[in-house]
């Protein structure tokens, strides 16, 4: 474990032995860190939507924001990709793991359907997207976690029991229902994680797995929790929705889907208090970090790496809510970085808090453009 992560815990440790709360010490980092990454929903979306959104406007008045942070580009798959390993792998697709598996670009063509066809992709990011296979043997926090001591865990709500190989889940009167969706889990997309027993073993159903290890005081350092497209605000055919139970979820015919964003409040509620109240939140310095993959296809702005197509022109996911909540400060005032960010920003962040070396596109980032002050304010 790192030299600065080891004093920092006993630090915390000495705070606790005078009662006081862990989060109290002035720039320490956290020693958890719950990443739940939510779908698809601009900034003015999520934030001010206090009919929808009600739980997550509150916790906005006490939790730090990145009030200028963006998706790297589009669409899911590559946001996730960026997340965890520094590097959108040069896709613009959706499609599921495998060595196989070549898709050529879903988004920034000029036949999309949506806001973003005004910006497009080169000949050759389209014919090297098209013939890249979805399994990738570059490195991955995974690889960064591991050697440096620090456990981690990754939580997918309806994702089968050992359903590694499965790209969407359930089944329900014979139709494949999306709940589960593999483009959400960037972990199986890796080679080292697949070719893993081990590693393999901490990707794991949210249901069976979330609350039990919340109770065991055995939390890892780093956890993922990806909801499914029912409760991460995706949405799903009204067809579908019924299937589940969960007609909320069912895209509307037109305007914002409200009954999407509710869901996603609500499954944000049970969660985060769900944290909150465990033994691991009151007594070891914790961060919560929720952030939206990108927006609902509405527009391209980004930056810190996020790729270029024709003519320079940025090929962003678009601007998103992103917020941070720590321990011993639920009562605190809301604070904010106004500094552009994305993906790559947070990846580089959490690599800074606990020292880990950089990945890919986290490299060319300077220590003023990171979040730090987030988590540790």
């Amino acid at each position: 474990m790192p030299i600065a992560i080891t004093l920092r815990s006993l630090a915390a440790t000495a705070a606790l032995a005078l009662g006081l709360a862990p989060a109290v010490l002035a720039g320490e980092a956290p020693r958890h860190i719950f990443y739940v990454m939510m779908e698809n929903h601009a900034y003015g979306e999520i934030i001010g939507n206090t009919d929808d959104a009600p739980y997550i406007n509150a916790l906005a008045a006490h939790a730090g924001q990145a009030t200028q942070y963006f998706g790297v580009t589009h669409p899911s798959l590559p946001n996730y990709l960026a997340a965890m390993s520094g590097d959108f792998q040069g896709l613009w697709d959706d499609c599921k793991a495998g060595v196989t598996i070549l898709c050529a670009p879903e988004e920034f063509v000029a036949d999309s359907g949506d806001a973003t066809a005004s910006a497009s992709l080169t000949a050759q990011q389209i014919a090297n997207a098209s013939s890249t296979p979805h399994w990738f043997a570059g490195l991955n926090i995974v690889d960064q976690l591991e050697p440096a001591g620090l456990s981690w865990r990754a939580y997918f709500q309806s994702m089968p029991e050992g359903g590694y190989d499965v790209e969407y889940a359930p089944v329900v009167n014979n139709t494949v229902v999306k709940l589960y969706a593999q483009k959400h889990n960037p972990f199986l997309y890796f080679s080292d994680i697949r070719n893993s027993a081990g590693r393999l073993a901490n990707i794991v159903p949210f249901e069976q797995h979330f609350a039990q290890d919340l109770k065991s005081h055995h939390v890892p350092n780093f956890v993922f929790i990806a909801p499914d497209q029912c409760h991460d605000m995706h949405g799903m055919s009204p067809s579908s929705a019924a299937l589940v139970g969960f007609p909320a979820c069912g895209y509307p015919a037109s305007g914002l889907d409200h009954g999407a964003i509710q869901l996603g409040d609500q499954f944000l509620r049970d969660t985060v208090e769900a944290i909150r109240h465990s033994w691991t939140w009151r007594h070891e310095s914790s961060a919560i970090v929720i952030v939206w993959d990108e927006d609902d296809y509405a527009g391209y702005a980004g930056c810190c790496g996020s790729p270029t197509g024709q003519d320079g022109v940025l090929l962003g996911g678009a601007q998103v809510p992103m917020m941070v909540l720590r321990s011993g400060h639920e009562h605190a005032r809301a604070h904010g970085v106004s500094k552009p960010a994305n993906h790559y920003s947070l990846l580089a962040t959490i690599q800074h808090l606990w020292n880990l070396d950089c990945l890919g596109q986290t490299c060319p980032l300077r220590e003023k453009q990171l979040l730090t002050r987030l988590f540790e304010d």
